[in-house]
């Protein structure tokens, strides 16, 4: 019996040496999480047995555990770099089809843009149903970045939110009346205005001059104009104010550019593509929320200017934030979110089958899969340009494995002294 109790506790340490050099081995990998064998005697069990009279007959090796601590967050600067604070596993698609889950974050982008690992497996996310809307969390799909084609441009006052031209401003209350607005303005009716670049249908940037004349004591006339190869000039409508100096009405509500205002190449050759606007754009003076026009006994001033066009852009950047949010920026300074990395949670980690490449997959044992998103709930964060290291203690493996080693040669040495004491009886005359 001597000689399986300590062949037993031979396998035991070989196998527990075997894990502390894959742990050892894996220090450096990304995402990789350190592993242990965990021991269970094992007894003679005789019918009938009770008490101690049980013999041990050695070691077998129960279980090897992986712990799920989290590792050291090492920043790269490599934008597609995603490291998970906290608790979560990627979900990715592996090139069969099957799922899996992972902690290394080394992703990169294949020619269809698609999000990948380095074994070609997809990450898996949220995506909007259309460019810019907002991201709905269902079932999770493929990660597609919109690396292959300009985004396109969008003409002014065709926004479905908040569309059309806002401005915040103060006009003196002091400025003299000016009478009705010349054509065109004179150079004192020029005195108080704002340009703003305006977007036609194919994304052209047409100038837009907007001046502020002051008809009557708390009236004002809104002037718009265009200087190009057929300048333009209309009213855009009257704004008169209270004794406190707020906007007590407009005519009309709001003030509008009216449509069809610029002829086709009335700015220049090709500009505006067609006759612009094709219907009125509102312009936002004291109707809605913070885009307030005032006159106060202070200089004339526009504290804000913006409006909902823009010209084609090409992607410049991707910016991915904590809640796995990603969103690409373009050229002409619009950003669009474009998907939400997903993550997964199991109610038993140690359950999950490891599998090469740094995967996990789901068993019987691990649960179902619960999916997320991160910062929601239990989930951690999403860490962009950073990687979370194996979470691999060096200085404990080794130790562990001269005590591993030390476990081998006892357990030989047992081997040994049993040898000798049947030779010694073998040698009995």
């Amino acid at each position: 019996m001597s000689f399986g109790t300590g062949l037993s506790g031979l396998n035991a340490a070989s196998k527990n040496l075997d894990v502390i050099g894959h742990n050892i081995a894996n220090a450096n990998t990304t995402g990789f999480k350190n592993q242990r064998a965990e021991f269970a005697e094992m007894y003679a069990m005789a019918l009938g047995a009770a008490g101690g009279s049980n013999g041990g007959i050695g070691v077998s090796v129960a279980n090897v555990a992986q712990l799920f601590t989290q590792g050291n967050i090492k920043i790269t600067g490599n934008n597609l770099d995603l490291a998970i604070n906290g608790e979560g596993l990627f979900k990715v698609r592996m090139t069969d089809g099957s799922v899996a889950y992972t902690r290394n974050g080394e992703f990169k982008l294949d020619k269809e843009g698609r999000i990948i690992t380095n074994n070609g497996a997809r990450l898996q996310g949220y995506l909007p149903p259309a460019p810019g809307a907002p991201i709905p969390v269902g079932a999770t799909t493929d990660l597609v970045l919109p690396t292959g084609a300009a985004i396109a441009p969008r003409a002014t006052g065709s926004s479905t939110v908040n569309p059309g031209i806002f401005i915040t401003a103060n006009l003196p209350a002091t400025a003299a009346v000016q009478g009705s607005p010349a054509s065109p303005l004179t150079a004192d009716q020029k005195k108080y205005g704002t340009v703003v670049n305006i977007y036609d249908q194919q994304g052209n940037a047409i100038p837009l001059q907007i001046y502020f004349v002051k008809t009557a004591p708390n009236q004002w006339s809104v002037i718009g104009r265009v200087d190009g190869a057929t300048p333009w000039q209309d009213s855009l409508g009257t704004v008169n104010f209270d004794a406190a100096g707020e906007v007590s009405n407009t005519t009309p509500a709001p003030l509008q550019l009216p449509a069809n205002a610029l002829a086709a190449d009335s700015y220049s050759a090709g500009v505006p593509s067609a006759n612009f606007p094709p219907n009125p754009i509102n312009i936002n003076i004291g109707q809605t929320g913070a885009w307030t026009l005032t006159q106060y006994g202070s200089p004339f001033a526009v504290y804000d200017l913006k409006q909902d066009g823009y010209a084609p852009g090409e992607l410049s950047s991707i910016v991915i934030s904590e809640q796995g949010i990603i969103t690409a920026r373009y050229s002409n300074g619009v950003s669009q979110d474009a998907g939400q990395v997903a993550l997964v949670r199991f109610r038993n980690l140690q359950g999950l089958e490891p599998v090469n490449g740094g995967y996990w997959r789901e068993t019987f044992t691990s649960g179902q899969p619960i999916e997320g998103q991160p910062l929601t709930g239990r989930f951690g964060s999403i860490r962009q340009n950073a990687l979370e290291e194996s979470n691999v203690d060096l200085t404990q493996e080794l130790v562990n494995m001269i005590v591993a080693q030390r476990h081998y040669q006892a357990n030989a040495q047992t081997i040994k002294t049993q040898d000798q004491v049947q030779q010694t009886l073998v040698n009995l005359r």
